[in-house]
């Protein structure tokens, strides 16, 4: 009777309240909103002056900057998840019913809404700045690529909070595990053949957004800086296959997991 039940409710309402609580959570904490608007303002003087000097420009690190922003953004939103089962919100949302890929879609929509609000924000100042020359077309197609990464990353932070029972080693777990992800995406050196690290970031799904974003983002009087190492960039249908296939499998994983009980932290 449950499973006939569960199969007549429609996933579209859980999915959109889901979402809708979590940006309602988000512009309800004025912190995080003023972080929110601060950050990527900070990160864009910090970036733009700091490479001054390094012959590449600033063109060339702001793909990766959004990389950034996604990354800690879309991951550190899913701590909701921990927090919701302290307050046995998620224990209701748990046995309602409703399909279980639902429940984690809306998180998982809501979470990368919040990265995606913030990347926009930053992609608005580099229009305003860097003069950029990209087509309507190239910027929109950029925009969705932000998308999917930014479900792919949110999705892998719901597959890490899931097992978590604290927000200190959420915190722990991801401190380590973002920076290499980060660093190793091409973000902050040109992808250059036969170089170890180049190597070493094609097994890195992020690497493939970066590279996308950085060939779809150009920008007037900075084409020598923000070229650089283009030609060792994965082509775009790799970059759009890959990330795909990232935030595909990404979500499958979150789905699963959260049909598993919990024990303790990552057992």
């Amino acid at each position: 009777m449950s499973d006939v039940l569960i199969n007549k409710i429609s996933p579209t309402p859980v999915i959109l309240t889901l979402a809708q609580r979590e940006l309602v959570r988000f512009f309800r904490q004025r912190n995080r909103v003023i972080g929110a608007m601060v950050q990527p303002i900070m990160f864009w003087g910090l970036f733009s002056a700091g490479f001054v000097g390094s012959g590449l420009g600033a063109a060339f690190f702001f793909p990766g900057t959004i990389a950034m922003i996604l990354l800690f953004t879309a991951i550190f939103s899913t701590i909701s998840i921990i927090e919701d089962r302290r307050e046995g919100f998620l224990q209701s949302v748990l046995v309602a019913p409703a399909p279980r890929w639902a429940m984690v879609f809306g998180k998982i929509l809501g979470g990368s809404a919040i990265a995606m609000l913030q990347a926009m924000l930053f992609l608005v100042l580099g229009w305003l700045t860097l003069r950029l020359s990209s087509s309507p077309v190239e910027v929109l197609l950029a925009v969705v690529l932000m998308a999917v990464i930014a479900v792919a990353l949110t999705s892998l932070g719901f597959f890490i909070a899931w097992r978590m029972e604290s927000t200190q080693g959420f915190h722990a777990i991801m401190s380590v595990f973002l920076f290499p992800m980060w660093l190793l995406s091409g973000s902050l050196f040109p992808a250059e053949e036969g170089n170890w690290l180049t190597i070493l970031s094609r097994f890195n799904p992020l690497t493939y957004g970066v590279a996308g974003l950085r060939q779809y983002l150009h920008f007037d009087g900075a084409g020598v800086a923000s070229s650089v190492g283009t030609d060792a960039l994965p082509g775009l249908t790799v970059c759009w296959l890959v990330t795909i296939a990232f935030a595909a499998i990404m979500f499958v994983l979150a789905w699963r997991i959260a049909d598993t009980r919990t024990t303790g932290d990552l057992l």
